[in-house]
């Protein structure tokens, strides 16, 4: 069949519906004229009369009444699949798939579960752990969280964070027996643990920025007792006084501000741009997924940088 046709047909069962050109050109935004000049065009495709006409009324012939039964349940099935289209526009529910490193899911979205989930019961989240750079389209995924540096620019990217930084930190223990480091060179006296993200991957250098020269970058080789690829297990061993760590601020600003770490080198280390939700678009998009977008950049947090001050 040619779908062309369909304009026609939905035109042919609204004049069947009201029995007057007048009346159904005027539902259907049209002249009485061209409606006619559609429903000839209409019998002369489908090779049929449909219409029986006079002078002041029309009405279907056996053939266009047998049509009639034929399209108007198909005509309603399209109807109501353009309903629930539009629906899922201004409604928010169904599921959504979001692609994102254990780093950003654990610090943005983790912890704001339960209250999004009161706001919005009727929403299902999958989060798709994945610490590389997942291709979101490929995958089968609405949206993606990584640092802003990663993402394409051919994606519309919304930030989901403030800027981040790289903290060097360590317990108050671990510092009442080692000297506190005052460049980037001194971390050679210290247990520097190390992370590495996966077995074929190398040991992650921590970076640093000259204050002095904002132009010169020093990459600092952690040489220490621990490597592994856990980063909250990192964590607590630093917690624990063994070592220094380096780790995203936002993941260590907690620990700071209750005293169970310290940051050293604080000026070495220069913020850029942090996490941020991408997507290929915002054309025709779900309640769902501006529900999930409304929520989660209303939870950005300023304030630990400006709490944070139990540094060295």
């Amino acid at each position: 069949m040619d779908r062309n046709l369909l304009p026609a047909i939905s035109a042919f069962c609204q004049l069947a519906k009201h029995g007057s050109f007048t009346l159904a050109s005027e539902v259907l935004g049209v002249s009485p004229s061209a409606l006619s000049q559609t429903m000839r065009m209409l019998e002369e495709k489908l090779n049929v009369r449909l219409l029986n006409r006079t002078t002041r009324s029309i009405s279907l012939t056996e053939e266009g009444q047998i049509f009639l039964k034929q399209v108007e349940p198909a005509l309603k099935s399209i109807e109501y699949a353009a309903g629930v289209a539009g629906e899922s526009l201004s409604n928010p529910s169904g599921e959504i798939r979001i692609n994102t490193s254990r780093v950003a899911a654990r610090l943005l979205i983790e912890p704001h579960l339960k209250e999004f989930y009161k706001l919005h019961p009727q929403i299902h989240i999958e989060l798709v752990m994945d610490d590389g750079i997942g291709d979101i389209v490929q995958d089968g995924c609405d949206a993606g969280i990584r640092l802003r540096e990663s993402v394409l620019d051919s994606m519309v990217a919304i930030p989901l964070s403030p800027d981040i930084q790289m903290a060097v930190v360590g317990s108050p223990e671990y510092f009442k027996n080692h000297p506190v480091p005052k460049t980037p060179s001194d971390l050679n006296q210290h247990n520097c643990l190390r992370f590495r993200p996966s077995a074929n991957k190398s040991v992650y250098h921590w970076e640093f920025t000259n204050p002095q020269k904002p132009h010169q970058d020093i990459l600092f080789e952690p040489k220490g007792s621990l490597t592994t690829n856990d980063e909250l297990a990192l964590i607590r061993i630093a917690v624990d006084g063994i070592g220094l760590i380096i780790h995203f601020d936002l993941a260590v600003n907690s620990l700071i501000a209750n005293g169970s770490l310290v940051r050293v080198l604080d000026s070495w280390s220069q913020p850029w741009p942090g996490f941020n939700l991408y997507m290929p678009s915002r054309a025709q998009m779900p309640a769902k997924m501006r529900a999930f977008i409304d929520f989660f950049t209303s939870k950005k947090d300023f304030s630990n940088k400006k709490k944070n001050k139990k540094r060295l």
